[in-house]
C-alpha cells in the first residue's frame, strides 16, 4: 500500500549509490525527483561531473542539482515544490570522522540543522522526511546473558584490545553472546560518525512533527552492491578489498578476522526506502533495514575470492582501530510486520553482482594504505600483541 506522492521528492546525497538507484526506482513509478549532492571527490573520483557513475545515472531520471546541504541557498532551490525529502546526505566512514570532526559534525549535524531551520521558518509544502541513520548509534548493540536477560556492553577497553582479546565484555557477567538488536535498544554509539547519525535521526524525529511533517528513519546496515563508491579508502570493506584483489596486492584483517557485520545489498535498501517513503504505515517510526544474518570479515574475504576466481595473500594482523566496534546485525521484525519488507538477496549472490560490476569499472587508485597511515600518524590505528606474534 502506497501514498500518492505529490510534487516531488527531493533526495540529497541523491548521486550516491543508494540515491541513484532510489531516483531511478522512484521516477519509474512515476514521481518527479529532484537530487542534492555535492560531488565529493572522495566519494565520486576526480572530475565527478565527467567520470561519476552515480551521476550518469541520474540522466533522464532527476533534475540535478550540484550543492550542497550546509548551503543555504543550495537547500531552498532544492525543496521548492517538493513533497517528500529522503535525506541521505552525510559524510561516511567511522575511522576519518574520529579526526575529521569539525567536517563531519557541520555537514551530518549541521546539514541537517539547516534543513528543519528553512523549514521551521517559511511556507513549504513537506508531508514526510526519510532520513537515512546508521546501525552505527547502537554501539556494540545487544548481547544475552547465560541467564537470558539482554544487556547492552560499554564499548571495548583499549588495554583488551592491545592485549589481543577482541571480544565484548560486561562487568559482573562471566559470558554474553551477541544477539540481533531491535529499535529499543541503548544508543551509545563509539564514533564520531556514530553520534553525527544519532543527531541527525534526533533533529528529525523531534521537530518534523511539530512543522506538520512525518518523521521516518532508516537505520542501516552495512548497504554494499553496484555502484558503491570505489574511490572511497574510508568505508566499504567490499570496495577496499576488491580493489586490492584486483591489483593483486595482499588483504591486511584488522582483529581476529571474526568480527561480523549486516551487509544488506542496495537493491533491498532501496526497497525498503521506496516503502518508507509511501507507505502510510511508515510515518513516525524507525526501522532497522539489514539482512538480520551477521557475516565475518573473514567470510567477507572468502566470498569475494569465490566471486572474482582468484586469490591474493591475506593475514590477520590483530591492529585495530579505536571506535570500531566488535559485531552487530539487525533485528527486522518491526520492517518486516509494519511495512511487510524482508531482504531478498543473500550475501553470496549480492557478492557476485557486486563483484561482477566491479570488473566492468576501471581499476583505480588504491588509498586505503593512506588511510590507514593517516589514522596511524593520530594514534587511531594500533597493535595488539597477537600483531607481534
Amino acid at each position: 500500500m502506497a501514498d500518492a506522492v505529490s510534487g516531488r521528492v527531493l533526495i540529497t546525497g541523491g548521486a550516491g549509490f543508494i540515491g541513484s538507484r532510489l531516483a531511478r526506482r522512484l521516477r519509474e513509478s512515476g514521481r518527479d525527483v529532484v537530487v542534492l549532492d555535492s560531488l565529493l571527490p572522495q566519494v565520486h573520483g576526480e572530475d565527478p561531473q565527467r567520470n561519476s557513475s552515480g551521476l550518469r545515472a541520474l540522466d533522464g531520471v532527476a533534475e540535478v542539482i550540484v550543492g550542497s546541504v550546509s548551503s543555504e541557498a543550495d537547500l531552498r532551490r532544492a525543496l521548492t515544490g517538493v513533497s517528500h525529502v529522503v535525506h541521505l546526505a552525510a559524510e561516511t566512514g567511522t575511522g576519518q570522522s574520529m579526526y575529521e570532526i569539525d567536517r563531519y559534525v557541520s555537514v551530518n549535524v549541521g546539514g541537517t540543522a539547516k534543513m528543519l531551520d528553512i523549514l521551521a521558518n517559511g511556507s513549504h509544502g513537506v508531508q514526510r522526511i526519510v532520513v537515512a541513520s546508521s546501525r552505527s548509534i547502537y554501539g556494540e548493540g545487544a548481547y544475552a546473558t547465560a541467564d537470558g536477560r539482554v544487556v547492552y556492553p560499554p564499548h571495548r577497553a583499549e588495554t583488551d584490545l592491545v592485549a589481543g582479546d577482541f571480544d565484548v565484555h560486561m562487568p559482573g557477567e562471566e559470558r554474553i553472546e551477541v544477539i540481533a538488536t531491535d529499535e529499543s535498544a541503548k544508543l551509545h554509539p563509539s564514533s564520531v560518525y556514530g553520534i553525527t547519525k544519532q543527531m541527525q535521526e534526533s533533529l528529525v524525529m523531534t521537530v518534523a512533527p511539530t512543522l506538520g511533517i512525518a518523521p521516518v528513519s532508516l537505520r542501516y546496515q552495512n548497504v554494499y552492491g553496484p555502484g558503491q563508491s570505489l574511490q572511497n579508502p574510508y568505508t566499504g570493506i567490499l570496495s577496499i578489498f576488491s580493489t586490492r584483489i584486483r591489483q593483486g596486492k595482499d588483504i591486511q584483517i584488522f582483529e581476529d578476522g571474526n568480527e561480523s557485520r549486516d551487509f544488506v545489498f542496495v537493491d533491498d535498501v532501496v526497497s525498503a526506502t521506496e516503502l518508507a517513503v509511501t507507505h502510510p504505515g511508515a510515518a513516525g517510526q524507525v526501522f532497522n533495514v539489514g539482512s538480520g544474518v551477521p557475516t565475518t570479515v573473514v567470510e567477507v574475504v572468502e566470498s569475494l575470492f569465490a566471486a572474482y576466481g582468484t586469490r591474493v595473500p591475506t593475514s590477520v594482523t590483530g591492529a585495530f582501530r579505536l571506535g570500531d566496534i566488535r559485531h552487530n546485525f539487525a533485528d527486522t521484525r518491526r520492517i518486516r510486520d509494519l511495512l511487510g519488507f524482508e531482504a531478498a538477496v543473500p550475501f553470496p549472490e549480492g557478492v557476485r553482482r557486486f563483484a561482477e560490476w566491479v570488473m566492468g569499472e576501471p581499476i583505480g587508485r588504491d588509498e586505503f594504505e593512506r588511510s590507514l597511515g593517516e589514522m596511524a600518524d593520530r594514534n587511531l590505528l594500533k597493535s595488539s600483541r597477537m600483531s607481534a606474534g
